[in-house]
């Protein structure tokens, strides 16, 4: 079977500007200054893609989407007429699979009934809301621009535009947080029902404002308390973790993102967005088995660079080496809780496993942080809780 119908094909479209940074953001976002240069930017991403087409096309035929995520920044900003022609550019250049999932991400200062009304006729079939909190003094720490009542407007609209699904994005761990505060947090998401409500903890990255000047977070103890019992409310509402920091009700888990974990494919198009693609290659030796080639693409990262004519969009295509396969399978794959087909190895990275990743995987078993049996791998509720420490086995 063609390389096309075995390894599933995403596409990121990153939008880079925001009205604000927020002072715990590290992705590449940048504060709106002016006017949003939206007709300029949308043809430098239809280009950008028409580019990357040969990597994805094998015997003239180009590869199906099987989802499309728009992220940010801040993509809610465009307006309905841009939005239109994007996707009508995506679909002109590429095949789209009639179940794909389109989902664009959006904050709740940015809402607007006949706005996102119009983003749905568009062919958006999912939101993803970036609440992190529904509690004034946290909504003010974080930098956001929205208050609490504009967090649940935004929420109750998603829920009325009967999209396909929706997300909620909510943070935990902020600062000074207690255990009960964050519960709170979580039981106001949870009475509005989302399909899918992403529920993560707030971590400190370089290069933000965070960063430079840190905020006193909770302790340890109160963050796993924080963690267990909120896992515990969210089962309870009938919200089942697929992930890390993912919890969905049945048949809304977010399909573009498992995609990532699961080691698919995705072309990157916009502003430093990130791509993984896997090609053939003919094998002269053994002409019934072809030779894979995974590459990693990064484009250019500032939006006055990447929209210079003068310039290409791609900054960076690395080749994933035999030796990082491994590593990158796994890091990956055992971020879900899922069970882990072990042909899925052979099936996403073209190679068995080595003696040397067959050994680790035999230590883990042992150690309890990942369960065995003759088909699949998974990870333990032990792993679960230490899967940072499972993952460096394999550097």
């Amino acid at each position: 079977m063609s390389i096309l119908h075995t390894i599933p094909l995403s596409l990121y479209i990153h939008i880079p500007w925001c009205v604000q940074k927020c002072p715990y953001c590290d992705f590449n976002s940048h504060q709106l200054k002016s006017e949003l240069p939206e007709k300029e930017y949308i043809a430098h991403l239809l280009a950008d893609l028409d580019q990357d087409l040969p990597l994805v096309s094998h015997k003239n035929e180009v590869r199906e989407l099987k989802s499309i995520f728009i992220g940010g920044g801040t993509p809610s900003l465009l307006s309905v007429e841009a939005m239109q022609i994007l996707l009508d550019g995506v679909k002109k250049r590429m095949p789209i699979a009639t179940s794909a999932e389109i989902t664009m991400e959006a904050n709740p200062g940015t809402v607007e009934a006949d706005k996102f009304t119009g983003f749905k006729h568009a062919g958006i079939t999912r939101i993803s809301i970036g609440i992190q909190s529904f509690q004034s003094q946290h909504l003010a720490i974080l930098g956001r621009i929205h208050d609490a009542q504009q967090a649940h407007n935004a929420v109750n609209f998603a829920s009325e535009l009967q999209l396909r699904s929706f997300n909620t994005d909510l943070m935990h761990g902020l600062p000074s947080q207690s255990v009960e505060n964050a519960l709170s947090d979580l039981t106001q998401a949870i009475d509005h029902a989302p399909p899918h409500l992403s529920w993560y903890q707030l971590t400190i990255e370089p290069n933000t404002l965070f960063y430079s000047k840190p905020p006193t977070l909770p302790v340890d103890d109160v963050l796993w308390d924080i963690q267990t019992k909120g896992a515990d409310l969210l089962a309870a509402h009938g919200y089942e973790q697929y992930e890390i920091s993912a919890y969905a009700q049945k048949g809304h888990q977010c399909q573009h993102n498992i995609n990532y974990w699961r080691y698919g494919d995705y072309l990157g198009i916009g502003c430093g967005a990130h791509g993984k693609i896997t090609n053939l290659h003919e094998n002269k030796q053994n002409p019934q088995q072809n030779l894979y080639e995974i590459s990693r693409t990064v484009k250019v990262k500032h939006p006055k660079g990447y929209m210079d004519i003068s310039r290409p969009y791609l900054h960076q295509s690395q080749h994933v080496e035999n030796d990082d396969l491994g590593f990158e399978f796994f890091m990956n794959r055992f971020r879900l809780l899922e069970r882990c087909p072990k042909a899925d190895f052979v099936r996403y990275t073209g190679r068995q496993l080595e003696s040397s990743e067959i050994a680790i995987l035999d230590k883990l078993i042992a150690k309890g942080l990942l369960l065995n049996s003759q088909d699949h791998w998974q990870v333990s509720e032990l792993g679960r809780r230490y899967l940072n420490t499972m993952l460096e086995e394999f550097v």
